[in-house]
């Protein structure tokens, strides 16, 4: 069993203490965990860590307008993705609502009474800690990587516990600092209005950017999962100067992927 103890002095011998870290992790990598996901992210909160963390929510997306056509926009926005359905309630900071793969770590943050929660419908962040305002209010629909940024001037961290560079969410960050824009979205906000807004793009192809971030990385063992600390700015920077030399570098596996093909050209014509 991985105790709150052995989680505490892992995030101090990666220097992780008393610092803002966005956290990506697979509870089920630590293995049994006395407390389970709360007790993690009291560990965070222990060590006098402001954690923040990916809350998504794409139960709030509805489909495109008629008369916005978007080209390069990693679909087509007049046919509707077959598992689709618009939403019939809007997005409030104050939900609890998150996407089951967002993992139960980031769920306990989201449901922690004291939490902040940015004002996105698909791709809000949440955070706890003494800090966690300027982490997640400037966030707003068409400002969805605005916590990477703060976390970046803030010389924070984001930190994969048990998962791969294809969670790292800063990294869509890069692929703007590169150029790229972000893919535009519909949503319904809290006056359940149809809005535009900013989503990240494929990332399964993110792994190929270890030759450009993985050695920033600070590790350790933690249960059965590694974890690899990275400080945020200095990858975006390193990441998207390799995004600017080979922007195929993102790409997934499949060549068919619209949302890949449409980034490595640039992403959507605004």
């Amino acid at each position: 069993m991985t105790t709150v103890y052995e989680i505490r002095s892992a995030v101090n011998g990666l220097g992780l203490s008393g610092q803002f870290v966005c956290l990506h992790t697979s509870l089920r990598s630590l293995g049994k965990v006395d407390g389970g996901a709360r007790s993690v992210v009291d560990a965070f909160l222990s060590e006098r860590c402001t954690l923040l963390v990916p809350a998504f929510s794409w139960k709030y997306a509805v489909s495109a307008p008629n008369d916005r056509r978007i080209e390069r926009n990693g679909r087509d926005d007049a046919v509707r993705a077959p598992a689709e359905q618009d939403a019939t309630e809007g997005y409030s900071v104050s939900t609890v609502e998150i996407d089951s793969d967002m993992g139960a770590v980031a769920a306990a943050v989201v449901r922690s009474h004291d939490r902040v929660r940015g004002n996105h419908p698909l791709c809000s962040f949440a955070a706890v800690g003494e800090l966690a305002d300027p982490l997640v209010t400037e966030q707003q629909p068409l400002d969805a990587m605005a916590p990477m940024r703060q976390l970046a001037d803030a010389n924070g961290f984001v930190l994969l516990a048990g998962v791969g560079l294809s969670s790292m969410t800063l990294l869509h960050w890069a692929e703007q600092l590169a150029g790229r824009s972000l893919f535009r979205r519909w949503a319904l906000d809290a006056n359940r209005h149809a809005v535009e807004v900013e989503t990240g793009g494929c990332s399964a192809g993110f792994g190929n950017l270890e030759t450009a971030v993985g050695g920033l990385a600070k590790e350790a063992q933690v249960g059965r999962g590694l974890w690899r600390a990275f400080p945020a700015a200095e990858a975006a920077r390193l990441a998207s100067d390799a995004i600017r030399r080979d922007p195929a570098i993102t790409h997934c596996a499949d060549t068919g992927c619209a949302r890949c093909n449409d980034a490595v050209l640039g992403g959507p014509l605004l």
